[in-house]
């Protein structure tokens, strides 16, 4: 069964085409067929990975999946929530990993509450129509710090901080990665989603 992830990244598209190799799944990248990104009007992480799973399974015609993620911390409220990807342009500047982390320690400065949140909200639908969209929704909690620290990973992963693990994320190597992150959480639900409704193996 092919299922087009609806999404341009590759390093999101590795991590997943991992996670679901149990199923036997051909996983591809929307962008690979031509299709554009989806607009993310949204503010919740399920609303826009719905959108981006509808549009994807639309232009492809067969079923997609799409992750909508991002990084909740508590003393700003859950920002940059759904705007994660992009929390620096909010004020000037530019759209990085780095200027958004830089961004995020300034936000931060002198606050003691350091607690925070990555999520994965994942939606899988068999086709543009489908009325039964496959929803789950994954967290891993940590902290932020001042500092970043590794090398790995992408986004936010050298802020964050994972206490049971005493590293940040970017310090993980990928198969410890995969067994504990928010994408590894809802990607375990979704397998079983995906079992239980769709009947695959």
């Amino acid at each position: 069964m092919r299922l087009v992830l609806a999404s341009n990244n590759a390093k999101k598209l590795i991590e997943l085409q991992s996670l679901f190799a149990l199923l036997g799944l051909e996983m591809v990248m929307q962008g690979s067929l031509g299709i554009a990104e989806a607009e993310e009007p949204y503010i919740t992480f399920v609303e826009n990975a719905l959108a981006k799973a509808r549009h994807a399974a639309q232009e492809a015609r067969c079923a997609a999946i799409a992750d909508d993620s991002g990084l909740c911390v508590d003393a700003l409220g859950g920002a940059p929530g759904v705007l994660s990807a992009r929390y620096a342009t909010l004020f000037g500047q530019p759209k990085s990993d780095t200027d958004n982390n830089r961004m995020l320690v300034e936000k931060l400065r002198g606050v003691d509450d350091r607690r925070a949140r990555f999520v994965s909200a994942l939606v899988a639908v068999r086709s543009a129509e489908d009325p039964e969209p496959l929803i789950a929704l994954g967290r891993w909690p940590g902290e932020i710090l001042q500092v970043p620290r590794g090398e790995g990973g992408f986004g936010y992963d050298p802020l964050m901080f994972i206490p049971s693990l005493g590293r940040t994320v970017a310090e993980l190597d990928a198969d410890v990665k995969n067994a504990h992150s928010h994408r590894a959480v809802a990607s375990r639900q979704m397998l079983a989603l995906m079992r239980e409704v769709w009947h695959l193996a």
